[in-house]
C-alpha cells in the first residue's frame, strides 16, 4: 500500500512497527528510494520536512517545530502512534529534537551525519560563501557526483535542491552551525545510535561525546569508507544497519547479519 499527502509518503503493509525515515537538507522523502526497495515488508513513512521536498513552499520553522511536525505525522500515520526513527543529516537533527520533545513516540532512533555540537571553524568559514550557489544546478550536480549519488537519481537530487528558498538555506545553516543539543534533560530511554561516515567531516564524529552525555544509552559507529549520504552510496549496508537496529536495538547485531548475508 502506498499513499500520499502534503507531508510525504507511506509505503508497505500496515503491519508490525513503523519506521520513519527523515531526509537531509536540500532533499526530500524521495531520497529513501533504496531503502523502500529493500524493505518491502516494513511499514515506512518518508515525510518531507517543512520547507523541503514537496513542501518547499513553506517557511522553515526551526528544528524544534519541525520535530513537532514529525510528531504529529507519527501520531496520525504510524502504527500504534509510535515509530522507529531514522534521520540523515538535517533529518538526524530533527530526530534528536523529536526524541527530546516527544520521547513517548519513539521506539528507537538512528541518526547519521549529524554535527550536533556545531560546525568547525573551518566549516563556518567555507560554507557561507557557498550558500548563494545552492540555487545553481551545476553546484548540486557536482555535489551529487562527489557524494556518490547514482547517475539515474541525480536529476531528482538537483531539482529538489535548487528550489529550496534562500531564506530556508540561511536559516538552516545558522541552526546547524551552532550546537543544537537541547539544554534540558532528555526523558528518552530507548535505543539510540549515532553514525559518522568515515569520509565525512570530523564535526560529526566530534559530536559523539556530548551526545553520549545527554543520552547515556547512545551507541556510536563509524561506517567504513562511507561519505555523508551513505544510504545511496551503500544502500545494502545502510538498510542492514537500520533494519537490525530497529529490530534489536543493537548496532553490533548488524555485523552478524552482514556476515550471514554478504
Amino acid at each position: 500500500m502506498t499513499g500520499s499527502g502534503h507531508w510525504g509518503l507511506e509505503h508497505g503493509p500496515r503491519t508490525g512497527e513503523t519506521i520513519v525515515l527523515l531526509h537531509g537538507n536540500n532533499a526530500g522523502g524521495w531520497m529513501w528510494g533504496p531503502q523502500i526497495e529493500r524493505l518491502p515488508e516494513r511499514h515506512l513513512l518518508t515525510p518531507d520536512l517543512p520547507a523541503l521536498g514537496e513542501r518547499y513552499g513553506l517557511r522553515w520553522p526551526g528544528m524544534r517545530a519541525a520535530a513537532d511536525d514529525i510528531a504529529e505525522i507519527i501520531r496520525k500515520h504510524a502504527i500504534g502512534g509510535t515509530a522507529h526513527v531514522v534521520g540523515l543529516s538535517l533529518g538526524g537533527f530533527v530526530a534528536v529534537h523529536l526524541v527530546h520533545r516527544h520521547p513517548q513516540l519513539v521506539r528507537s532512533c538512528m541518526i547519521t551525519g549529524v554535527a550536533f555540537t556545531g560546525l568547525t571553524s573551518l566549516e563556518r568559514f567555507l560554507i557561507p560563501p557557498q550558500i548563494p550557489l545552492w540555487r545553481k544546478r551545476w553546484y548540486w550536480r557536482a555535489q551529487a557526483a562527489a557524494f556518490g549519488v547514482p547517475a539515474d537519481g541525480r536529476d531528482l537530487y538537483v531539482d529538489s535542491a535548487v528550489r529550496v528558498a534562500p531564506d530556508t538555506n540561511r536559516r538552516i545553516f545558522r541552526e546547524v552551525a551552532e550546537s543544537s543539543i537541547p539544554p534540558e534533560p532528555f526523558a528518552y530511554s530507548g535505543p539510540i545510535l549515532a553514525v559518522a561516515g568515515e569520509k565525512e567531516q570530523r564535526s560529526v564524529r566530534d559530536a559523539f561525546p556530548a551526545l553520549g552525555k545527554a543520552l547515556p544509552r547512545l551507541q556510536t559507529w563509524v561506517a567504513p569508507g562511507m561519505h555523508h549520504p551513505w544510504n545511496v552510496e551503500d544502500p545494502d549496508l545502510f538498510t542492514t544497519v537500520l533494519r537490525t537496529f530497529a529490530e534489536t536495538g543493537e548496532r553490533e547485531a548488524a555485523d552478524e547479519t552482514t556476515r550471514r548475508n554478504p
